[in-house]
């Protein structure tokens, strides 16, 4: 039986570059795999593009009333890849375990756990309850430690409020990676708290 993996990481930790290589392993081989992104995460105009410099289009954008199930059932490719998975509703998360039970097709979605608030996507809160694995994908904050957080930059300046989704490179913002204790020390700074 097929299972639905849940890759999590902070921002930096090579998600994207670890769902290109498993997009270019199955398609290598000569095996049908779709690579689909939701709509709010389309960082790279209808394209999976890493940090690293490697990119590659995407097969089909999921907008928030798609029905994943129904397109899948209808392509039955070999794999099913998901980027930017946080972005999805908690119903299509669903159809990609009904995916991989009923149509016994391998889905592997990758995605944040939380947001820069350290608040959970209800796309991610959602592959945390049904995902048949879930694995972290690891990188490090500028001290050294393991990098745990997305802290949101507005011109260069950590902030603690505004909307979940933001998308970087839009209006100034950038994201970076930072350990717990940063975070703290930085919301403690600009934050007020």
């Amino acid at each position: 039986m097929a299972s639905l993996y849940f890759r999590h990481g902070v921002m930096g930790s090579g998600k994207s570059a670890a769902l290109l290589q498993v997009v270019h392993n199955y398609t290598e081989k000569g095996m049908k795999c779709l690579l689909l992104q939701p709509v709010r995460g389309d960082k790279g105009e209808r394209k999976v593009t890493s940090r690293i410099g490697i990119e590659r289009p995407i097969d089909i954008l999921v907008f928030e009333q798609t029905n994943i199930y129904d397109i899948i059932k209808e392509q039955m490719p070999t794999a099913v890849v998901v980027d930017e998975a946080q972005f999805l509703e908690p119903k299509q998360v669903e159809q990609l375990y009904f995916i991989t039970k009923k149509l016994d097709i391998p889905v592997l979605a990758y995605g944040l756990r939380c947001d820069f608030q350290m608040k959970g996507f209800p796309g991610a809160a959602r592959l945390l309850e049904l995902a048949d694995h879930i694995e972290e994908l690891r990188t490090i904050c500028k001290c050294g430690k393991k990098a745990t957080q997305n802290l949101r930059l507005l011109n260069g300046i950590p902030i603690f409020e505004g909307a979940q989704i933001a998308l970087d490179k839009q209006d100034n913002i950038t994201y970076e990676s930072v350990c717990g204790n940063c975070y703290l020390d930085l919301l403690e700074k600009y934050g007020g708290q």
